[in-house]
């Protein structure tokens, strides 16, 4: 059974942020809130937790829409090919926030998450425990939401309720307060005009 964490969300208690990061380098998978919804995700390199996650989700690895959650922007070209300035200063009008940017996939974008496709969604949301998180794990974690994509069912706000529904099939879930239950908005920065193919909340600064 899987263990349920409750943190502070301003001030996250770091002896909890180094445990979950260790469990996540051991192929631990996390339910986590974000600045948006409850995220469900893993270490970008542990492949079992990968495939677990697109289990639970009920999706094949090579067709799921999985992003990654970066602490900030110094390591974007570790995973992205090069940004020109425009998208570059964009992404850092608006982040940390509720935004998902969709960017050219690099050769280091593990190959059980790009197969077919030469793109990565990239995410630094506003809320300190998954940020520190990472900054712990010392790289991305794989990051969806815990609906399947063509539910018309409503986010799940209540970590408590979250838990009860996954207790069984993740390893922890992070209790940081009640979530929200509209999800990021989705902004593809692949062509020559940004394009913003799913609204959320907010808009970005342009």
């Amino acid at each position: 059974m899987g263990v349920f964490i409750r943190m502070h969300p301003e001030n996250p208690e770091e002896r909890h942020i180094r445990r979950i990061a260790e469990d996540l380098k051991n192929g631990a998978v996390i339910i986590y809130p974000t600045d948006t919804v409850y995220g469900m995700g893993c270490d970008i390199t542990k492949h079992k937790a990968v495939e677990k996650i697109a289990q639970l989700k009920g999706v094949k690895v090579d067709k799921a829409n999985f992003s990654f959650i970066c602490y900030d922007l110094s390591h974007l070209s570790d995973y992205t090919k090069p940004l020109n300035n425009s998208i570059f200063k964009l992404m850092k009008r608006n982040l940390p926030g509720p935004f998902t940017f969709i960017l050219e996939a690099n050769s280091n974008v593990p190959k059980i998450l790009k197969a077919n496709r030469k793109t990565i969604g990239i995410r630094v949301p506003d809320n300190n425990i998954i940020r520190e998180i990472v900054k712990a794990l010392g790289n991305p974690i794989l990051t969806t939401s815990l609906k399947a994509d063509d539910e018309i069912l409503e986010y799940t706000t209540d970590p408590e309720l979250i838990y009860e529904d996954y207790k069984n099939l993740v390893d922890i879930v992070i209790d940081g307060g009640y979530g929200g239950n509209i999800a990021s908005t989705i902004v593809d920065c692949t062509k020559n005009e940004m394009e913003i193919i799913r609204k959320g909340d907010v808009l970005p600064e342009l």
